[in-house]
């Protein structure tokens, strides 16, 4: 286990903009909740319950972190290789299934509905993070890293582009909302849904895209570069109350490694460093107040002065 920081104000909290300085807490340090994963990934709140799962990729499972007393159990083995997660409105489980190419809802008595699956009769590639909008549309990104090779999945063959697609609420149909991005990776809804921002994992810097939402919330349009990563590797994010992007960070330094965070219009404001290089966060705890990181081995968490967007 990591030590947790003993100090006030935490050091590995760095401030690059006067602006960030609202947004964390003087007397709020990085916490190490657990180690033993082999990649973490797909952290989701559940506040009725009090606690949190994440997915442990390679290791085909998904974990659960329970707040009362800081235990660590597994949720689900097997996961087939679930990535990344997220709640609907009603509250269900939404997952996205490497090995099995398709986006899940746990129902409430444990059992499993399958979403989406395939688009005009070919399966997807490997679905990989997951939002719902506020219409209750679920939508999400398929590159092909879970059939690349065997570790966080099956290798097996791609059929379709890499694409983010919506299903809808109503019917279920399945659309494409973009075609334009190299390896679709984390995304998430500015507050007001206006705006999509989705990360470019296989542009060479990694860059987080920024689209308008219009068609009465169901399109995308004006892909633009908002943020250019250079060389960080951001992954998964979630944003907050103010518009802010909290974004997994890293690449092996200690630089690097963390949660690197951004206004609006992409300019950086801090970073959280942490021991390792963090995939996906998001925000939890009684208030919405508490960013959970889960990073290469491990998960970990910290208090801020902000909340994270309702239903992100």
């Amino acid at each position: 286990m990591i030590d947790n920081s003993r100090r006030y104000p935490d050091p590995s909290i760095r401030v690059f903009d006067p602006r960030f300085k609202p947004l964390i807490l003087a007397s709020a340090s990085v916490e190490c909740l657990y180690q033993g994963a082999r990649w973490s990934e797909g952290p989701v709140w559940f506040g009725d319950g009090r606690y949190l799962l994440w997915s442990d990729i390679p290791n085909d499972r998904i974990l659960r972190w329970d707040e009362p007393g800081g235990t660590v159990s597994t949720f689900r083995q097997s996961s087939n290789n679930a990535n990344g997660h997220t709640r609907d409105r009603q509250g269900h489980l939404v997952s996205c299934e490497h090995l099995t190419r398709r986006v899940t809802r746990t129902e409430y008595d444990g059992s499993i509905t399958v979403l989406a699956d395939h688009y005009r009769g070919k399966r997807f590639n490997s679905p990989n993070d997951v939002v719902v909008k506020s219409d209750g549309s679920i939508w999400f990104s398929d590159p092909t890293f879970g059939i690349d090779g065997f570790y966080e999945g099956k290798q097996q063959e791609s059929e379709l582009p890499a694409c983010v697609y919506r299903v809808d609420s109503q019917s279920g149909e399945v659309s494409v909302v973009a075609d334009d991005v190299l390896g679709p990776n984390g995304l998430a809804f500015s507050p007001d849904e206006s705006v999509l921002y989705i990360v470019e994992s296989r542009g060479e810097p990694r860059k987080i895209r920024a689209f308008d939402v219009g068609g009465n919330g169901t399109a995308l349009a004006n892909n633009r570069v908002l943020i250019d990563a250079g060389p960080g590797t951001p992954d998964g994010f979630r944003v907050d109350v103010q518009g802010n992007l909290w974004c997994g960070w890293g690449m092996g330094t200690d630089e690097l490694d963390g949660v690197r965070v951004f206004t609006p219009q992409g300019e950086p404001l801090g970073h959280i460093a942490l021991p390792e290089r963090c995939a996906n966060v998001c925000f939890g705890g009684r208030h919405r107040n508490r960013l959970f990181m889960a990073a290469s081995h491990g998960l970990y968490s910290l208090y801020v002065n902000t909340q994270g967007v309702q239903g992100g």
